[in-house]
């Protein structure tokens, strides 16, 4: 058996934790509070699927009760088990920590394969699953608020908001009992790409930062560099998509059947839609095939985004990785051992726990959008719109020149609802990844990034709690 299907994915967050710990300043007993999991829900319920019975094995974890409400999103694979949930609602706890929305972690997941149910027999499930998280009050607005993650999306969220409104009539805030749905249905503009783009924004600032890319031997800037992504799923899609249109070059991109190398670049969405067709991305026009997909990991490259599942990069396959950076788009994608190689190597690892939290990011402004009952922009839009105008008229009738048409509808432009959240995500993903680098040049016996992440994290949360007074 190889390292990583060994190693358990709650004691590698541990693991992390233990060490970024260290250069913190709390108390033994708060640290063992911030690391435990406050409540977890283990369930088996029943579902008639055809003509049997089906018992359905389900979990829910609240991490972390430090803010509330809290979230995380639903998976459903056969992975599913307690282990991976507990580990995905603790790193909800720290991303969240990190990027400054104030949830606490959360996670659930349902074991099943999703591909061998209908749509109908996914709704009993889902809507099962609901009524559960409802009678033990493990789901609300204010107290805990699901979102999609591996196997979940736009349809299954719409479920969820059904069986809640259904169940709680009257609730005047229930839109706001989980993200993740359909704007018909109260979901918010940009959501659908906000992971992707998180990751994008996050490796823009680092690529930003002279100091960083001296180390990794790059110049400065996104432009240029080679990039290859594992995985072309929503999240390793949309971050493919804004590294090309930043000016890199996408030149592999892996699936679980094998992966395509193009030393000149690949387009993400001719891939996708050659996937489409033809039930697979290998023998892409232009592309050379590579029948082992966990080869592509090890191609020569300056950024690497695993953006499939936990584990990829381990003890065995780390020391054969040629990249500069690594750029964590999956939760746990790399194994404690695979860091401690990657800090002898000098590979910069920007770490899982804020790089993707683009989409918890953007679940918040949904939420925010729920309880505020309005939609971002509809506020403002016409009369920035109006007042951008009376300037330009101003300026053109001042200086007898006119600006040209494209000019004039940039500078005029109100801000709509994807705007307002791909800018506020942009803050977000700006903001800390500045706060971690900060934390981590503020002491140089930290070894990592990853570990700088959680020193914030921690201390956030730790501040958190000492305020709170629940420490007699």
């Amino acid at each position: 058996m190889s390292i990583h299907q060994e190693y358990s994915f709650f004691d590698a967050v541990l693991a992390s934790f233990d060490k970024a710990a260290k250069f913190t300043a709390w108390d033994p007993g708060i640290l063992e509070q911030i690391k435990q999991c406050n409540s977890v829900y283990r369930m088996h319920f029943p579902v008639k699927i055809g003509d049997k019975i089906e018992v359905i094995k389900a979990y829910r974890v609240q991490h972390s009760h430090h803010k509330t409400p809290c979230k995380g999103g639903i998976r459903f694979a056969t992975t599913v088990n307690l282990d991976e949930v507990m580990a995905l609602a603790a790193l909800m706890t720290y991303k969240c920590a990190i990027v400054n929305v104030p949830f606490g972690g959360a996670k659930g997941g349902i074991n099943i394969d999703p591909k061998k149910y209908t749509p109908y027999e996914l709704e009993k499930i889902t809507r099962r699953y609901t009524h559960e998280l409802i009678k033990k009050n493990f789901i609300g607005p204010g107290t805990d608020v699901p979102a999609p993650d591996y196997g979940t999306g736009e349809r299954e969220m719409s479920w969820i908001l059904d069986t809640y409104t259904s169940m709680k009539p009257g609730e005047i805030d229930a839109l706001g009992c989980v993200t993740g749905k359909p704007v018909s249905q109260g979901g918010v503009r940009g959501r659908r790409e906000a992971t992707g783009l998180g990751v994008f924004y996050g490796i823009r600032e680092i690529c930003a930062m002279p100091d960083l890319m001296e180390k990794a031997g790059l110049p400065a800037g996104v432009e240029g560099k080679r990039v290859i992504v594992q995985g072309l799923g929503n999240v390793g899609y949309h971050a493919a998509k804004f590294f090309r249109e930043g000016g890199a070059k996408v030149i592999a991109l892996a699936e679980f059947e094998g992966a395509i190398f193009n030393e000149e670049g690949l387009n993400e969405e001719e891939v996708f839609q050659h996937r489409k067709k033809e039930g697979t991305i290998l023998n892409f026009p232009g592309a050379t095939n590579i029948l082992h997909s966990a080869d592509a990991l090890e191609l020569d490259c300056d950024i690497l985004i695993p953006a499939a599942l936990e584990n990829v990069i381990n003890g065995e396959n780390a020391p054969r990785i040629k990249a500069k950076i690594i750029g964590e788009a999956a939760n746990g994608p790399l194994t404690p051992e695979a860091d401690e190689i990657f800090i002898k190597k000098g590979i910069l690892v920007v770490p899982d726990m804020y790089l993707n939290a683009g989409g918890v990011t953007v679940s918040y402004f949904e939420w925010l959008k729920n309880l505020s009952h309005v939609r971002y922009g509809r506020m403002e839009k016409r009369f920035t719109e109006n007042q951008n105008r009376s300037i330009l008229n101003q300026m053109e009738d001042l200086t007898g020149k006119t600006v040209n048409s494209r000019e004039k509808e940039i500078i005029m432009h109100g801000p709509n609802e994807a705007d307002l959240v791909y800018s506020g995500l942009e803050e977000t993903m700006i903001g800390a990844t500045r706060e971690i680098t900060d934390a981590w040049k503020a002491n140089p016996d930290i070894p990592d990034m990853r570990t700088a992440a959680y020193v914030v994290a921690i201390n956030k949360v730790g501040t958190s709690y000492a305020e709170l007074g629940i420490f007699p």
